[in-house]
């Protein structure tokens, strides 16, 4: 039972991860500007004044942004799976559906995390990538680690 209740702990802690790197406004930041998957905050004249990203490949940019948001979609989706799986699941069974929608979920978070390494930070050398970039990564690893957990574990029996 406890480790039932870990891995669903573990789960929601990584969803709110993922829909934090994906909705948040810290992908790259300077002293001036925070750039997000959606947007761009400039912080002029004491006010921070929100445009569109124009500088940006498009093509690349809309796939970190569908794979992001497939990579929340995935996880939301996994979740829900596991419940189902915990009440349908003949006993001794393995978590395999739920560890692939999981695995799936990590590919989506990792494709957005290194096209967006690759192709869309701004060439200037100032600024560094914000918290939600690092939150992304971090999403990664516990979606990878929640996977392995649901091919490998197996509904218990009494």
């Amino acid at each position: 039972m406890l480790m039932l209740a870990g891995v669903v702990v573990l789960h929601i802690s990584t969803i709110v991860l993922l829909l934090l790197a994906t909705i948040d406004n810290a992908w790259w930041i300077t002293d001036t500007v925070s750039t997000d998957l959606w947007g761009r905050w400039e912080f002029t004249n004491s006010n921070w004044h929100y445009t569109n990203l124009k500088d940006y490949p498009q093509e690349y940019l809309q796939t970190v942004q569908a794979t992001s948001v497939l990579a929340c979609i995935f996880a939301i989706l996994s979740l829900f799976v596991f419940v189902a799986q915990l009440f349908t699941l003949p006993k001794g069974q393995r978590f395999t559906f739920t560890g692939i929608l999981q695995l799936i979920a990590c590919l989506c978070v990792m494709i957005a995390a290194s096209v967006y390494t690759a192709k869309l930070p701004p060439s200037q050398g100032e600024g560094g990538y914000g918290h939600s970039y690092v939150l992304a990564w971090i999403s990664f690893v516990l979606t990878f680690i929640l996977a392995i957990t649901y091919l490998i574990l197996r509904k218990k029996s009494e």
